[in-house]
């Protein structure tokens, strides 16, 4: 016998805050997602026809309704990763920034590295640095 469609019933309050939460700016796009899947839930998308539309698997769309259940709203956020903890701060890439920006010369990621180091006290790798700041393109 097959268990009944998966499915997401939501209050009025819920709904919007996860409306609200989609289309915020600075909220990680899996959490956007993650509001889209159970909004859609919520209005009798089948599990199969929601993954089709996030283009994701059904079993990631299962185990967002599932998290939804057994966390409520903190479970749509990823769990803090493991490693080692960025050795850097924002504001130490701002100011490299604003050098480059501000100074008529070139540096090499080198000089960038020693300038970190004796500036701000951060020991970073020339491709560290470079990786980082080719993000921030």
């Amino acid at each position: 016998m097959s268990s009944p469609p998966l499915r997401v019933f939501l209050s009025k309050t819920e709904d919007i805050t996860l409306f609200e939460l989609s289309k915020a700016d600075q909220i990680p796009q899996r959490t956007k997602d993650r509001a889209s899947a159970l909004r859609l839930s919520s209005r009798g998308w089948k599990v199969e026809k929601i993954a089709m539309y996030l283009n994701c698997s059904t079993t990631t769309v299962r185990a967002i309704i599932h998290r939804w259940e057994k966390q409520g709203l903190t479970g749509l956020w990823d769990a803090p990763r493991s490693g080692r903890k960025k050795k850097w701060m924002a504001e130490d890439i701002a100011v490299i920034e604003q050098k480059l920006d501000t100074e008529p010369r070139t540096y090499s990621s080198h000089q960038l590295c020693n300038l970190l180091k004796n500036e701000r006290k951060i020991n970073l790798s020339e491709r560290h640095l470079r990786r980082i700041l080719k993000k921030k393109l």
